[in-house]
């Protein structure tokens, strides 16, 4: 290992918080660490804030440490009050089961890596608290924690106001029997997780030093909480979170949103996400100084990201959407393409009989009347599937349609709508 791991989180901004800052230095300089993260199934996929520290377990693995990704079967029944002012609505334990089952796969296909021995170990808390009965769970565990440390944790006092049950609260001490336990049977020995779970962090290394002597050499580190130049939570957009399952954010959405990031923000997302190297960000760092307008930085984030959560063919599929749709010559999409470029789009539906382009645009509601049909045809505002039409005698026929489905109308230079026939 000629580069050390810290030298390059530091690099990219990516350490909020460590525990033992000089000791997790020495420690990686000389050793193999194993390391850990963890996520609870409150869903069926997880959203882009959900990679954050999942990219800094991946950078560790490139330099040669072991990670382990720790799905929380366990601590999903419960639910983690960091970040959250009110408590969560418990879920089934065929819901909890059905979310493990959905992020294992996603997580197998965005770290795991057939084509080399790079280490990297799956596991779920499930496997070790199913048979833990409470009287065990208050002697062997919970004698450990002092109820005034745990109530002074931000994770709890953030909730005094607004209450906090039992059952959330005691989620610290299973996070921490998760750090023992990797401890113990995995020699794990670093916690790392976003800015919100400082809190749980630092109560595993407490369990650790209980339970196994104040000299166990165990450590902790966060990452910042990820904000927009705009002071902004990132991740967000108008229609919700962005979502790492193709089907709930596709992959052009997905491309499109790491394209429209801010200038400002840009450089700190390569730095965050991409796995390129610094040269190759400096150099993109310039670019967006010097010339902004290209947005370099802004297509190599999206390509890289769009790459490796969605693979070489959803990419391909999202720059031949995002082509088409800037160029207007949309007749050589896919069927799929189009489902997937116009999700968002105004979309209207019609029947398949023959009408004039005026009728046929009022129909459809492209188009508020007559009038405003003929003079936009005539003024050549109007193109049907890219091809722009100037005659306000032709007619919209079932023929045109895209795969049999779709006719694209594009008004002006921008305005697309999607035309289902039926």
């Amino acid at each position: 290992m000629t580069t050390n791991i810290i030298d390059e989180l530091t690099w990219r901004d990516a350490i909020n918080q460590q525990t033992d800052a000089e000791g997790l230095r020495d420690y990686v300089e000389n050793n193999k660490i194993s390391l850990y993260c963890g996520v609870d199934p409150t869903g069926d996929s997880m959203h882009i804030g959900h990679l954050i520290p999942f990219m800094m377990l991946k950078r560790f693995q490139l330099l040669g440490h072991h990670p382990y990704i720790l799905i929380g079967g366990a601590t999903g029944t419960i639910g983690d009050p960091s970040g959250r002012t009110s408590e969560r609505q418990l879920q089934s334990m065929e819901q909890v089961q059905h979310n493990v089952d959905c992020l294992t796969n996603q997580m197998k296909r965005l770290f795991f890596d057939e084509n080399n021995d790079q280490e990297l170990t799956m596991v779920n808390n499930y496997d070790w608290t199913k048979d833990l009965t409470l009287l065990d769970f208050l002697r062997d565990y919970g004698k450990n924690f002092n109820i005034n440390t745990m109530l002074a944790k931000d994770i709890v006092s953030s909730r005094l106001d607004t209450g906090i049950s039992f059952t959330e609260f005691t989620y610290q001490i299973l996070q921490s029997m998760d750090y023992l336990h990797l401890f113990r049977h995995h020699d794990v020995r670093l916690q790392i997780g976003g800015a919100d779970q400082w809190g749980n962090i630092t109560a595993g290394l407490d369990l650790i030093r209980k339970k196994e002597g104040a000299e166990a050499k165990a450590f902790g580190l966060t990452i910042p909480l990820m904000l927009k130049a705009d002071g902004t939570k990132f991740g967000k957009t108008a229609g919700g979170a962005v979502w790492l399952d193709p089907e709930k954010t596709s992959p052009y959405e997905f491309y499109q949103f790491w394209l429209n990031q801010d200038d400002r923000d840009v450089v700190k997302y390569l730095k965050f996400f991409t796995f390129l190297t610094q040269e190759e960000i400096n150099a993109l760092a310039e670019k967006v100084e010097t010339e902004p307008h290209k947005r370099e930085a802004q297509k190599t984030l999206a390509s890289e990201m769009t790459l490796f959560v969605h693979g070489e063919e959803a990419l391909n599929d999202a720059l031949t959407i995002t082509a088409a749709l800037f160029s207007g010559d949309v007749k050589q999409l896919t069927s799929h393409q189009i489902e997937d470029g116009f999700k968002n789009m105004p979309n209207a539906t019609i029947g398949k009989e023959t009408l004039s382009i005026v009728d046929w645009l009022v129909e459809t509601n492209i188009e508020p009347s007559k009038r405003q049909a003929r003079e936009d045809v005539t003024n050549g505002a109007i193109s049907i599937n890219g091809e722009r039409v100037t005659d306000v005698a032709t007619d919209i026929t079932a023929e045109l349609a895209i795969d049999g489905k779709f006719i694209i109308v594009r008004k002006g230079k921008k305005k697309y709508t999607l035309v289902n026939l039926i």
